[in-house]
């Protein structure tokens, strides 16, 4: 096959994602690189209507990923970039979580802190109010902990979004 089938093959022109709700969150302009569970203000994932069926038996579950469009990433992306605590260090894009890439995905994991009608309302969120809600999935404890991962190329020193404070 050539090339040129090949990408054509690949054409995302008959792919349609269609949001099933929005979030809101406090942050209008500017998101934290990484939500804490302790962040302060009102976080919830407000689904369609037409959604709510789906959400049967997800309040068992403390922990949910949130896909989400980040609609307000930008059309230009990087494909080498630099996380802004990571002091200067460039990586490509796919070794870092920055909002700008090629499909501007977001994924976070999330706690439930109820569930209301047709809004979950959560912990802290790393998205902005309005973000356009793709999906939600259930993070189950034994089938989502990787007891082999490692932190790749994010070193203590650099003080990460997701360090643990030194003892």
């Amino acid at each position: 096959m050539s090339q040129k089938a090949k990408k054509k093959q690949r054409s995302t022109s008959g792919w349609r994602l269609k949001p099933i709700g929005y979030v809101k969150s406090p942050y209008k302009e500017k998101a934290p690189h990484h939500g804490r569970e302790n962040d302060k203000g009102d976080f919830r994932l407000v689904l369609d209507p037409e959604y709510i069926g789906g959400l049967d038996q997800l309040k068992q579950f403390k922990y949910i990923y949130v896909i989400a469009y980040l609609h307000k990433s930008g059309k230009k992306y990087p494909i080498r970039v630099s996380p802004p605590w990571a002091r200067g260090k460039v990586v490509g894009v796919f070794a870092s979580r920055s909002p700008q890439r090629p499909n501007p995905i977001g994924l976070t994991i999330t706690r439930i802190k109820k569930i209301r009608g047709n809004e979950i309302c959560t912990t802290g969120l790393d998205l902005l109010d309005g973000t356009p809600l793709l999906d939600i999935k259930p993070y189950i404890k034994d089938a989502d902990v990787k007891s082999k991962a490692n932190n790749g190329w994010i070193r203590r020193n650099l003080k990460s979004p997701w360090s643990k404070p030194k003892k």
